[in-house]
């Protein structure tokens, strides 16, 4: 194994704090990564790693040479995307993560059209909910919708989703429908709580310019986009969706549409991926993709987004 590519393995063994998972990604057996990175060690003449039956983890040193190294390869797919080869044609392995939703409804539907474009591309896509360490899981890009968190990430937006507030006519039977804002004090919701630990996530309108929270009561939480929806057509309370989710529930009269005289705050829909990954091309011209997909079903970004990316 040449130098790069031990220095490829020791990072993907760092991000994925794994020995087997690092030689499975990398397409290699586990015994030559074991092997590579005891040469490694040997050449350097320093213990990069720290290894337990369950875990493996950088030493002070490793993980000191793991930051030097995602800059040197960084360097290297700059000088390789350069050749108009390499960005014209991306070959590799890409890890993606998607909510479920964003998975089914919009992006895997067209899959086969990105595939088409970048056969050189293996593409790994898991899906949920759960925020995702991206560099800790080796995960190259997530898709997700509402405000970006995590400052260490680059954040692309790629969609702005227009929301409603609506439920199903069993529950506006029992409950009446909400006429003006201030109703919503005496409505249930169906709560929604994030997995970075946010419980009862609020409906909100916009409402003098501003966007006002709603915090109402309910009997049922969930945190999963395709569960909250569920739970909607069963009558546990209000939602509040992307339009697009629900589509169809309204076309069929499965969902209503409540107080639309007032705006709902749309949603924000971003790729995000770690600085280091930046210039890979496998990454760019995934996003380059996912953002024709979005601009065709969303409509372009307004203009106050383009100027701030």
């Amino acid at each position: 194994m040449d130098r790069f590519d031990a220095l490829r393995l020791f990072t993907r063994i760092v991000e994925s704090s794994s020995f087997s998972r690092a030689a499975t990604a990398l397409d290699i057996p586990r015994a030559t990564a074991t092997h590579a990175i005891k040469e490694l060690e040997s050449r350097l003449g320093i213990r990069l790693l720290e290894r337990t039956t369950r875990h493996v983890r950088p030493t002070v040193d490793g993980q000191a040479f793991y930051e030097r190294c995602v800059f040197v390869l960084s360097e290297l797919d700059d000088a390789e995307s350069s050749l108009r080869h390499v960005a014209s044609n991306p070959q590799g392995l890409l890890r993606v993560d998607m909510h479920g939703t964003h998975a089914t409804k919009i992006v895997l539907p067209r899959i086969n059209e990105f595939r088409a474009r970048y056969p050189g591309i293996e593409l790994t896509a898991s899906g949920g909910d759960r925020l995702v360490d991206l560099v800790r899981e080796g995960v190259d890009c997530v898709v997700r919708a509402g405000t970006p968190q995590d400052s260490t990430l680059v954040a692309k937006p790629l969609a702005v989703m227009p929301q409603i507030i609506c439920a199903s006519p069993d529950y506006l039977t029992r409950f009446g429908s909400p006429e003006k804002p201030g109703d919503l004090n005496e409505h249930q919701t169906v709560k929604f709580f994030s997995s970075n630990g946010s419980a009862n996530l609020p409906l909100e309108l916009v409402l003098g310019g501003r966007i006002r929270p709603f915090t109402l009561d309910g009997w049922m939480a969930v945190n999963d986009a395709e569960s909250y929806v569920v739970c909607a057509l069963r009558g546990c309370g209000l939602i509040q969706v992307p339009r697009y989710h629900i589509e169809e529930d309204l076309k069929a009269g499965r969902l209503v549409e409540v107080l639309s005289g007032w705006k709902s705050p749309a949603l924000t829909v971003s790729a995000m991926y770690p600085h280091h990954r930046h210039l890979s091309p496998r990454v760019r011209v995934f996003i380059d993709w996912l953002s024709e997909v979005y601009r065709e079903m969303f409509g372009p970004l307004p203009a106050d987004y383009l100027q701030s990316t």
